[in-house]
Parts: structure tokens; C-alpha cells; sequence
């Protein structure tokens, strides 16, 4: 039997086949030529010491005893081209996975996306990093892949609770990704592969007998008898269909004025706004690690930060080691950041979004828009920051330091963020609430990590498109909406998703749920 064991090396031993085997030898008390071969199971970083170790969980296999290295297989899909059908509107994370699922399951998906494939959606990614050209239905967060795709690949979730994480990262594998998502503590693809494996997925859905229809923008849903009948596109098509499964992520806007207008319940919800914060990333190495230098074996340093500030929860999110700030605007007249990191993570900054927990009170002053009121709160800020930056897709920014002290910073350096920054005093762009804040909470992260509060960061505002300003309620056990029968809110825009893998996982769940019942 392969013995298991849990051990903790250097970086440098658990970088190197050979140098582990001899170290597991040590610990077995084996000869090294006695081991077959060592399956990693687990693995994550300990820099909680000086010494920085990892963590391993491995499976040795003896000399003698069976090892087959086992390729993961994708399931069985069948051919549902005459099949019943099912609109599945987004094609991020969570419509893709929930029209593999409805293949799985004997269902033609016809997928509907209003922007362009993972290739085409790269000139219009140009388009606003070097002109300030903003498409309204192909960005960082519209298009084949979601908003996941052009902004970090992150696979990492703390929803366990939501479902299978495993059959997810195991499928993703399938399609292409590299196995190491299947040991990482903190999995991570890459935004230069994640488009191979989007693609990949859209042509075995079409291989399979779905449909895939790009630049079809939904505008209207047909409702009889509070009964989904189908959709109308903006190219004047009708799609007919009793289950529709409406994933269309976090920024999509008209969608819930669709929805607002056309008396479907929505409710406003909370979500976090702050800046994005980019430091060098050899002085968040130096702080994470305990070093000048983390060497050629450990993985540049990420950093998750929480603090409780004035009542409020202020923390870091979607941190991206070795990455660059991007322009995720989705509408011309605003500026919105993210982040993304490359697979191999090797860009000179790190870069993370640091918010604040908003409440529903916070939105009292767009009281007049109802469940629109958290949207146009986001907008809000939004717009004014593109207006103080100069009415292009150039950002407010500020370094760190001269933010706490309410200083306007003398200069900005070049940073990350393509289509440049204009120094701005941070409290301009927030309300007043927001502003003190971020102001005590870096002074707090500061003593945390200590070097964290300088100059050298530059913060650049605003980090707004966190999670959905809006909830579409549905049932909790049928996942069906409230009062539309046969609509199915789905993923981070419906407000039950917060990145890739608890979208695909809400997804597989909806497709289940609609399986169930036309599959009685």
C-alpha cells in the first residue's frame, strides 16, 4: 500500500523531484532507489517563521506497488442537438459550466453572450488600454470566459460548503489546465491560458449539439401567466424556451433594469468598494517572507489582510502577486480597476484591491431607484472618478502615505495600470465615510505588515465591481425565481457567486435543478 505522509521542507526540496525522494528516503528509512514514485497531494507555503517552509501531503509509492499516472478524462457528453432546450444567457464561469452540465444531462444549452469569443475580446481589451475606447458589450467583464477570463484565472474559494470544488478544478484539468490547480492551496490558472480552455469548453459544448451565440445581447425576457416563454435579442431574434438560466454577472447593468422595469423582483444588496493598491513586489516578499530576497524557489508572496474599522470590515481582495491593474470599465463616462496576474505571476508589482463593507444605509441617498439604489451608488463613484482623473480611462491616484496624511501626492510614478493615473486627493473620488476609513485602516494595515504603509504604494481608485449591487431572490431549494416560474437567477450577477469556481459550481446546480425536472 502507497504510504501517505504529511511533511514540511525547504522551497528548494520541495521544488525537486530528486531532492525530495532523498529527503522522504530519510524520513521512511528506505533506500531512494526503493521509491517509485511521490504523488503531491497538497501543498501550500508556511511563512510564518524566518525560515520559510512548505507544506506537503504526499503519496509514496514503493518499489512493487501499482502506480499507473492517471489522466483525468472529461465525462461522458452526449449529443443533444434534437435535445429540449435551455437558455443559458453569460458565458462566464457559471453559464459555461451550467451548459456542460445540461449536456451531462441529456439538455441542448443555447448559450447566449453579448460579447465577442475569448480571441476577438483582446482588441477591444486594447481598445481601452491604449485609445480609452470603451465597448459596452466587449471588456474585461463582458465576453466569452466572463470577467474571470481577462482579469486573473483565481480558482480559489472558500465556499466549500457550496458544493463539489474538486469536480470543478478536476474539469477545468480536463480541459487543459495544468494539474498543479488540483494541489495548490491557492489554485491559480493564468490570464495567458485560461482563453485555450475557455475555447476549448465552447467548442465541445457545439461538438456536443449546443448552441453558442456571440454579440446577442438579451433585451427582453417573454413572461406568460409569471412564466418564462423565452427571450428577444438586440438583433430582433426570439429565442423560445420554458427554463432560462440567467447568468450574466456583476456589471451587467441593463440586465437589472430589465428586471426593475419589467416588475421581476430584485432587491439591492450590500457589497465592498475601496481602491486598488499596488507596491513593489520585492517589498511585499521582503514583508510576507522575512527576507531581501525570496530566491528562485519560492513563488512571489501574496498577502490577505482583514481589519475591522469603525465597525466596518476593511480588507484585501482578489490580491494578485506578479500582476498589473487593468481598466474594467463597462460604460463610457466611468473608471473601474481590477487586477490580473499572468501563470507564471513574474510581473515586477503585486497589486490588490482594499475595501470596505458597505450597508444597504449607505445607499439612502438613491433611496428614489429602489433596488437600483446600490448600482447607482457604484455609478456614482464611478463617474466622478472618471471626471477628477481628466474623462478618459487614465484613474485617480495616490500614493499610500500622502492618502493617510491628506496630502496630494507631488508625483505619481509609472505604474501598472496601462492607461495612466492623475494625481488626485483620494477624498474627492469617496464619500467622507468611506475616505476616513481607508484612511485609518491602512494606518492599521501598516502595523500589521509592517513597511505595508509607504509612499512606494500607489492606490488608484476605484476598486467597485467586488460582487453585485443587486440580489435576484430565488428559491432556495429550487433555485427558481420567487415569482418567475421557469427563470433561474444564476452566479456572482444574481448575488450567489463570488469568482470562477462558485460560479461554475451555481451553474452545475441550476442545470441540476432544471435537469430534475424536465428529466422526470
Amino acid at each position: 500500500m502507497p504510504q501517505e505522509l504529511l511533511l514540511q521542507v525547504s522551497p528548494e526540496i520541495a521544488a525537486n523531484d530528486m531532492l525530495l525522494k532523498d529527503h522522504l528516503s530519510k524520513q521512511i528509512k528506505v533506500s531512494i532507489n526503493e521509491i517509485q514514485h511521490v504523488s503531491i497531494l497538497k501543498r501550500s507555503i508556511d511563512a510564518r517563521q524566518k525560515a520559510v517552509k512548505v507544506n506537503l501531503k504526499v503519496l509514496i509509492y514503493l518499489k512493487g506497488e501499482p502506480f499507473q499516472e492517471q489522466k483525468l478524462q472529461l465525462p461522458e457528453y452526449r449529443n443533444v442537438a434534437s435535445a429540449q432546450e435551455v437558455i443559458v444567457v453569460g458565458a462566464g464561469p457559471a453559464g459555461l459550466f451550467a451548459a456542460l452540465q445540461l449536456i451531462e444531462l441529456g439538455l441542448k444549452p443555447i448559450v447566449v453572450e453579448r460579447g465577442k469569443d475569448v480571441r476577438g475580446r483582446r482588441r477591444d481589451l486594447k481598445a481601452i488600454n491604449v485609445d480609452h475606447l470603451v465597448n459596452e458589450d466587449s471588456n474585461y467583464c463582458f465576453g466569452e470566459g466572463g470577467a474571470g477570463t481577462y482579469s486573473d484565472g483565481k480558482l480559489y474559494t472558500r465556499s466549500k460548503k457550496r458544493g463539489d470544488v474538486t469536480r470543478v478544478l478536476e474539469l477545468f484539468v480536463a480541459f487543459g489546465a495544468s494539474e498543479d490547480i488540483l494541489i495548490d492551496a491557492h489554485p491559480h490558472i493564468g490570464t495567458n491560458k485560461l482563453p485555450q480552455i475557455i475555447q476549448d469548453i465552447r467548442e465541445k459544448i457545439i461538438e456536443c449539439g449546443g448552441e453558442v451565440l456571440f454579440e446577442t445581447r438579451l433585451i427582453d425576457i417573454l413572461i406568460k401567466n409569471n412564466e418564462v416563454q423565452g427571450i428577444v435579442t438586440q438583433k430582433g431574434d426570439t429565442i423560445l424556451a420554458n427554463k432560462l438560466i440567467l447568468a450574466t454577472g456583476h456589471s451587467a447593468r441593463d440586465i437589472f433594469e430589465l428586471l426593475d422595469r419589467k416588475k421581476i423582483f430584485i432587491e439591492a444588496k450590500p457589497f465592498a468598494l475601496g481602491v486598488r493598491a499596488e507596491h513593489p513586489q520585492s517589498l511585499i516578499d521582503s514583508i510576507q517572507y522575512s527576507c531581501d530576497y525570496r530566491g528562485e524557489f519560492l513563488p512571489p508572496a501574496p498577502y490577505s489582510i482583514v481589519k475591522q474599522v469603525g465597525g466596518r470590515g476593511m480588507y484585501s481582495f482578489c490580491m494578485c502577486p506578479g500582476g498589473v491593474i487593468a481598466p474594467c470599465a463597462t460604460s463610457p463616462g466611468e473608471v473601474v480597476t481590477n487586477g490580473w496576474s499572468p501563470s507564471k505571476r513574474d510581473q515586477a508589482t503585486a497589486n490588490s484591491g482594499i475595501v470596505i463593507e458597505l450597508q444597504l444605509e449607505d445607499f439612502e441617498p438613491f433611496a428614489k431607484f429602489g433596488a437600483l439604489a446600490g448600482m447607482e451608488f457604484q455609478k456614482s463613484i464611478e463617474q466622478r472618478a472618471w471626471h477628477l482623473a481628466g474623462e478618459t480611462q487614465k484613474v485617480p491616484a495616490q500614493r499610500m502615505l500622502d492618502f493617510t496624511q491628506k496630502r496630494v501626492s507631488s508625483d505619481i510614478p509609472k505604474t501598472s495600470y496601462v492607461p495612466g493615473t492623475t494625481s488626485v486627493e483620494m477624498g474627492q473620488v469617496f464619500p467622507e465615510f468611506i475616505t476616513q476609513i481607508l484612511r485609518e485602516g491602512f494606518t492599521e494595515f501598516g502595523k500589521s505588515m509592517r513597511g505595508y504603509l509607504t509612499n512606494e504604494a500607489i492606490l488608484h481608485a476605484p476598486e467597485s465591481r467586488t460582487s453585485s449591487p443587486v440580489r435576484i431572490p430565488r428559491d432556495p431549494l429550487t433555485y427558481e425565481h420567487l415569482q418567475i416560474k421557469g427563470l433561474y437567477p444564476c452566479g456572482e450577477g444574481a448575488g450567489y457567486a463570488g469568482g470562477i469556481i462558485s460560479a461554475a459550481i451555481d451553474g452545475e446546480k441550476c442545470a441540476l435543478m432544471i435537469g430534475a425536472i424536465l428529466n422526470k
